[in-house]
């Protein structure tokens, strides 16, 4: 699985006043839980693009003044008006233990059902899993070449080697479903094929009558 490397720098002050001289200096405060002790720290604001605002899913290496740990993001805080990010939680990670996480989705293959005018829908854009970090790749595949328009592929066809899928079976992962086009269409052809019946039947019965 993809690892980032973010670099952090001990807190010397944990009080509002240094809290808001970290933020005026475009950093974010942060916590690194799972240790014997937690560890308050500061990564610049600008380092958590690539983490964050990112489909995939990737564990942290963070260097703190030094010190290394691989970690996951347990949680993070935007500002409700600017959206700038106010505060981060990191879990320090065993490899030996078992790890929640959840990882995206990738759609691999061709539908039948998108070929004859369904269209895709993608219900669940990443998956939670549990499982050794050794294990996890970085992306599930869900292969779509069996789905006819009204078919979906769920949780429960899909299997990861060593790795446990958690979310609910019955979820639908994705689906192919039939268009307004395609509903038009096959009303047109309904309309066409009993206009046509009709007619037959008109001239049956001139047929007849004569």
């Amino acid at each position: 699985m993809k690892t980032i490397a973010i670099k952090g720098d001990l807190r010397e002050g944990l009080g509002k006043s240094a809290t808001k001289k970290l933020r005026a200096n475009g950093q974010v405060p942060c916590v690194l839980y799972g240790q014997s002790e937690n560890l308050h720290f500061a990564v610049y604001e600008s380092d958590f693009k690539n983490l964050v605002y990112s489909p995939n899913t990737y564990l942290v290496r963070l260097d703190i003044d030094g010190n290394q740990v691989i970690a996951k993001l347990q949680d993070i805080q935007f500002h409700p008006t600017s959206e700038a990010i106010i505060h981060a939680d990191f879990y320090a990670l065993d490899l030996s233990k078992p790890v929640a996480l959840k990882l995206p989705i990738r759609i691999v293959g061709n539908s039948p059902g998108v070929r004859a005018g369904g269209k895709l829908q993608i219900k669940i854009r990443k998956l939670a899993v549990v499982g050794l970090i050794q294990d996890f790749p970085d992306d599930i595949e869900v292969s779509i070449d069996a789905i006819q328009i009204g078919k979906s592929v769920r949780v429960r066809d899909l299997s990861v080697p060593n790795v446990q899928l958690t979310d609910t079976p019955e979820n639908s992962v994705v689906s192919v479903v039939v268009t307004r086009a395609a509903q038009s269409a096959a009303a047109g052809e309904e309309e066409d094929e009993e206009g046509t019946e009709e007619g037959a039947e008109g001239a049956e019965a001139t047929e007849a009558t004569e």
